[in-house]
């Protein structure tokens, strides 16, 4: 039986909170979009009016979709081109979803999102469910086809995993633009003193290029060796303008929750640095530039103004 407007328009009120759970699941908008148009089809494709709670079964439905996605991407990342790091979202950005609690802000947070590909499909999903949707227990023991033992079991297991990372605080816009100015200051300065002052003494930088931009394959560890890596990531250079097709303006955004720099040539997103912010200092730089995670930002970056960049680079 075809959808009637009430079914499409049942689905459509789903969307948002469907893409907030599979790009957590994820870590990619375009996937996540895709799994959510194959549950459409899922939804199109069954008798809706036999289905008594369309949330839950539209929740299962996804679910196990992006189940099926993180086992083949397990695969694919192995032999991915450098480090993987999540496809990165603005502020604003509503498949961020939601963010009223602290936990669920830093469940889509940078770190947060590198930190759970260690874990296991199973424990993604019911840290996410939970963490993130405040399902409970029996409701993910539903869409996952566990008991409720084993839910709380494998939610415990991976919000152990998770916390034994770093977690950065919580920063708001100000402190966030305080933060990337003085960073910004420090790494265009051409010294690496006042980039070692900022970051902590384990701190570690990581850069995704996907095999399309040059980036390191082993992450640079240590506050020295992170200072000397940013003095030359941000000294202008012919080469690095060709890269990047043209001079980057660079900017102060809230990536993912995080405070960011985002480097833009001509209107288009061409990086993400993620900072990941402790009381001693920057633990983590993450930049994202491979160009195929970037293409949602630059459309959000797009639909609004922010003004004159900071700097400029390259």
């Amino acid at each position: 039986m075809p959808l009637t407007v009430e079914d499409v328009d049942r689905f459509e009120a789903a969307r948002p909170r469907l893409e907030a759970i599979a790009y957590r699941l994820l870590g990619s908008a375009g996937e996540a979009e895709d799994a959510v148009q194959e549950t459409f089809l899922r939804w199109q494709a069954a008798d809706v009016h036999r289905v008594e709670v369309p949330e839950a079964w539209l929740t299962k439905v996804l679910t196990n979709l992006c189940l099926n996605q993180l086992t083949s991407a397990r695969a694919r990342r192995e032999t991915y081109v450098g480090q993987w790091l999540p496809e990165p979202l603005l502020a604003g950005d509503p498949m961020l979803g939601p963010a009223d609690t602290a936990e669920q802000r830093e469940s889509v947070s940078y770190a947060v999102l590198t930190l759970m590909e260690r874990l296991s499909p199973n424990e993604r999903a019911v840290y996410v469910l939970r963490e993130a949707f405040d399902y409970s227990h029996r409701e993910i023991a539903a869409i996952l086809d566990l008991s409720e033992a084993a839910s709380q079991q494998i939610f415990h297991r991976a919000k152990k995993h998770v916390a034994d990372g770093k977690v950065r605080g919580e920063v708001d816009e100000a402190a966030a633009r305080r933060i990337v100015e003085e960073f910004l200051a420090a790494a265009c300065s051409g010294r690496t003193e006042p980039l070692v002052r900022l970051l902590t003494a384990d701190a570690i930088a990581i850069g995704d290029g996907g095999g399309k931009i040059p980036a390191r394959v082993k992450a640079f560890e240590g506050a020295v060796a992170v200072a000397k890596f940013l003095r030359g990531l941000f000294r202008p250079g012919e080469a690095k303008r060709s890269i990047a097709g043209g001079t980057a303006g660079l900017y102060t955004s809230i990536v993912n929750g995080d405070p960011s720099v985002v480097a833009v040539v001509d209107g288009r997103v061409v990086g993400v640095m993620c900072l990941e912010v402790t009381a001693g200092g920057i633990v983590a730089v993450r930049n994202q530039v491979n160009p195929d995670k970037l293409e949602r930002a630059t459309e959000r970056w797009a639909a609004a103004d922010h003004g004159e960049p900071l700097f400029t680079a390259f």
